[in-house]
Parts: structure tokens; C-alpha cells; sequence
């Protein structure tokens, strides 16, 4: 192992860079993280009302493994990128290798709001599911006292970062007890919407139903393309495995396929689980009535008994997913930090006594509180939370890629390739991405349109305005002074 952490000592040299942090994840703890990060048992379960009400079980049984589909794509692209050039900024590092400084500027903030947005909805649909839970044992918690939601959120982020700070030497460690957490917990989440249930829907209902919640009338343009925030946001995030590459044995090979893996293992696995929930739905009116929420499956279908067991065992693959959340956004801080593109960036690098950027984990977590604010008040905001995140991310995600299809046969390949294939996958990626952030900036309600008689502050999906603030305050800044300083990598070899 010496021999080989030498090796990637040596690449990530080539980059630019000294090696700082310690080497101890293997292959599976870098898969275990974009798989925590994905977690099937917090997207799949909190946004559920999402494919339900915009697009019905169509929306859910057929277009997860279309988007699936099409996020594979997606990754598969990033993993041969990640196996070229296995940084800790990762997605804005190899902009900034394959373009100019605006381009891996850009999409440094992108990532970032990215990591900081998936963070907030992580947490904030975790402190949902515990407020939900807590009312089966206790009828006087009201799950819809958006107050006590915020409440458990802000406890729930203040315990994640502590867990990255002062546990840092386990966090590896408890990424493998998540990735079984998850395989037991999903395996025995189907089992028992298969076999406890008195009666299931039809294979016709799962296959062909469409239920339009929305408001509005254009269903196969509009409302449906927006029930696939569903698939979009569970399958994201996974780009946590090259932030932690520095920090992985082999990175160049094993870091390319823990990103790949983390997918296709999440989209199949979250496609059987996603129809275990559609067979089970037997109640459509209850769950109409409820807001289309996953947890009102399981207390139509289900004794109370069985539904606490289903909604504890996501409430702790949640738990997990959001800590693991709160590890990957700190290592793109610290390492957009690293080449000064941050402001206080000399805070933001400072390692502890463990290697471990402790700075930049109560940092990134702070942020996460601090976007998630206007839920206090409007139930809204957690759809614009995962819209952001979404955009955020994937945007982050494409600028790369274009860049590396424009490259061409130039572009030199890393240990694991796509071979010729990324002449097809590349441009296939873009568009997916373009298309589907445009739909997650529209409203998602009559009341959200800005234009309308009807509209309503609260109703609105203000992921538009958070962009606008974020980037166009980066690229004021770009352009008033940071174009000056902001030349490419601040090479640390050497240092």
C-alpha cells in the first residue's frame, strides 16, 4: 500500500498539489459515500410527493429509469474525468484544467451552492420524517409546525458538523455502516410493503396511472417533467467521490468506479423500492389528501407498528446521508478555498490535528442553516432547496463535460475510459442537464407563477432568486477583482 499511496501522491503532485490529507479510504469507502450521499432512503422517501403529485405513478415507474438512464450518462462522464484528474475540488478543478478561469470559477460556485443546497434539503427532509415519526409515539408533536421542523433541522446540521469535526478519525468508517444501513434497510422496507399489505394495486395502475396535483393542465409538457425532480435530486450528489479522492488509496482507478457504482446500484435498488411504494398505495385519495407524501403509504397500508419501523429505518439512512453531506461539501470548500476563490479562503483551509478541514465543515453547515431560512415559514422552500441543489450540482456538472467533448481526442485519459464512447455521452449529458434545470427553476404552483393575479410570496420557487443572488454576486466580484488573482490552480507542491 505504501507503493501505491506514493503513486497517488505522485498524481495529485502533477496536478499541482501536495498531498495533505491521509489516505485511508479503500475503493469501498469511496463508493460508501456517493452511495450515502444518493441515498435512496432519504430522496426516494422526501420527495416522493414530488412524482406523485406531478405525473402520478408515470412519473415514478416509468420516468426513474429514464432519468436514471440518462444521470448514468452523466456519471459515466465524471468518472473518467475523476480518473484523469483526482482532486478534492474535482468538478471545478477539471474546468479549470480543460477551459479558462471563468469556467472553472463558474463552476466552482455552482458546486458549491450545489453541496450547500443538497446539504439544507438532506437535513431539512430528515427533520420532516423525525417530526412525522415523533407523532406516531407522541399525537401532540404536530408535523405541521414548520417552527419545530426548522427547530430539529438546525440540532440535526449542528450535530453533523460536530460528528465531521470531533469524529473525524470514524467518518470512513460509519460510510460503511450506511452502505449495509441501506441494503438491509431498503431490502426490508420492500419486504414489507410486499408481503404485509391486505391488498396491492395493479401492475396497470404502477404502469400507466397519471395523477396531476399540480394546478395545471399541460401535463405531458409541464407538470410531468417536473415530477422528475424525484429521480433527479435522489440521484445526485454523487460527486462526493472525487472530493474525497485525495483522501482514497488508487484514486485513479478506484475513486472512477465508486462514482459509477454509486448510480447504478442507487438507480435499480431506489426503482424497486420506488414500486414497492406504488404497489402499496392503495388509499390514493388518503395520500392525495396528505400532500402525496411517502409517509402516507405507509400509514394507509400499513398497522402503525410496521409504518414506525419503515419511517425509523429512512429516518437513519437520512441521519447518515446528511452527515456524509456535510464531509463532501467541506472538501470542496476546502479545496476552492485552497486556489483562493473563496472569501476568507485562509480560514477555510486550515486542516486540525486530524487532517481533517474542520473550518470548512462549520462553514459549509452554517450556509446550509442559512439557506434553508425561509422554511420557517413556507413548506415551499423544500422544494426550491432540492431545486437548487439540482441546478447547483448538475449545472456544476456539465460545464466540465462540454468542456471535455470540446477537447476532443486531445483530452488525455485516465486509468479507467470510456474509450470512443464519450464522443456520444458527452453532448447526451449537457442536454439532459440544460433541460431539466430550466424546468426546476419554473413554479411548481398556480400561486408560485410571479406574473399572476394569484400570486403568493410563500407559494414561490425562489431557486431563481437564490441563482441570481449567489452567481451574480460571484461574478460581480469576478469581474470588479478576481479575474485579477484568479488564474488557475495555486500550486501547493512544494509549499
Amino acid at each position: 500500500m505504501v507503493n501505491d499511496h506514493d503513486a497517488d501522491a505522485k498524481k495529485l503532485a502533477e496536478l499541482g498539489y501536495k498531498q495533505e490529507f491521509d489516505r485511508k479510504w479503500s475503493g469501498f469507502h469511496n463508493f460508501a459515500i456517493s452511495f450515502s450521499i444518493i441515498s435512496i432512503l432519504s430522496g426516494c422517501f422526501t420527495t416522493f410527493y414530488q412524482g406523485w403529485n406531478n405525473g402520478g405513478p408515470v412519473a415514478i415507474s416509468i420516468g426513474w429509469p429514464v432519468i436514471a438512464a440518462l444521470i448514468m450518462i452523466v456519471g459515466l462522464v465524471m468518472a473518467e474525468l475523476l480518473s484523469a484528474m483526482p482532486t478534492a475540488g474535482g468538478i471545478y478543478y477539471w474546468a479549470l484544467n480543460l477551459g479558462k478561469p471563468i469556467h472553472g470559477w463558474v463552476t466552482g460556485w455552482l458546486n458549491l451552492m450545489g453541496l450547500i443546497a443538497v446539504t439544507a434539503a438532506v437535513d431539512y427532509g430528515f427533520a420532516n420524517f423525525f417530526v412525522y415519526t415523533a407523532n406516531l409515539f407522541n399525537s401532540s408533536i404536530d408535523p405541521a409546525n414548520l417552527k419545530l421542523v426548522f427547530l430539529v433541522f438546525a440540532v440535526t446540521l449542528l450535530l453533523h458538523i460536530a460528528m465531521n469535526i470531533y469524529g473525524a478519525k470514524i467518518i470512513h468508517r460509519l460510510q460503511s455502516i450506511n452502505v449495509w444501513w441501506h441494503v438491509g434497510g431498503v431490502t426490508a422496507v420492500i419486504l414489507i410493503l410486499v408481503l404485509i399489505p391486505a391488498k396491492h394495486q395493479s401492475t396497470s395502475w404502477v404502469f400507466t396511472h397519471q395523477i396531476n396535483n399540480s394546478g395545471f393542465s399541460n401535463y405531458w409538457f409541464y407538470v410531468l417533467p417536473i415530477g422528475f425532480l424525484l429521480t433527479q435530486y435522489t440521484i445526485t450528489g454523487f460527486d462526493a467521490s472525487a472530493h474525497v479522492s485525495e483522501e482514497t488509496g488508487q484514486a485513479t482507478k478506484a475513486a472512477a468506479q465508486g462514482l459509477w457504482k454509486a448510480i447504478a446500484y442507487s438507480a435499480v435498488a431506489g426503482w424497486i423500492l420506488l414500486l414497492s411504494f406504488l404497489y402499496a398505495a392503495t388509499d390514493e385519495a388518503g395520500i392525495t389528501k396528505a400532500g402525496g407524501i411517502s409517509q402516507a403509504i405507509f400509514v394507509t397500508a400499513l398497522s402503525t407498528g410496521w409504518a414506525k419501523i419503515v419511517l425509523i429505518i429512512s429516518c437513519v439512512g437520512q441521519f447518515f446521508c446528511g452527515m456524509s453531506c456535510v464531509t463532501a461539501g467541506s472538501r470542496m470548500l476546502f479545496a476552492f478555498s485552497r486556489d483562493r476563490a473563496v472569501p476568507g479562503h485562509k480560514y477555510w483551509i486550515k486542516l486540525d490535528k486530524n487532517h481533517n478541514p474542520s473550518h470548512a465543515a462549520f462553514g459549509l453547515g452554517i450556509a446550509a442553516l442559512i439557506i434553508a431560512l425561509p422554511a420557517v415559514w413556507s413548506a415551499v422552500a423544500f422544494f426550491a432547496v432540492t431545486s437548487m441543489a439540482v441546478i447547483g450540482l448538475f449545472g456544476s456538472f456539465a460545464i466540465p463535460i462540454w468542456l471535455r467533448w470540446r477537447k476532443g481526442d486531445a483530452f488525455k485519459q485516465g486509468e479507467w475510459n470510456l474509450g470512443k464512447k464519450w464522443k456520444w455521452m458527452a453532448p447526451i449529458a449537457v442536454l439532459e442537464i440544460a433541460i431539466l434545470s430550466v424546468y426546476f427553476c419554473l413554479p411548481g404552483s398556480p400561486g408560485g407563477v410571479w406574473w399572476s393575479a394569484d400570486f403568493k410570496i410563500l407559494s414561490a420557487n425562489y431557486t431563481p432568486v437564490a441563482f441570481l443572488v449567489v452567481l451574480g454576486g460571484a461574478m460581480i466580484w469576478w469581474w470588479v477583482s478576481a479575474h485579477k488573482h484568479f488564474k488557475g490552480v495555486v500550486r501547493t507542491v512544494g509549499n
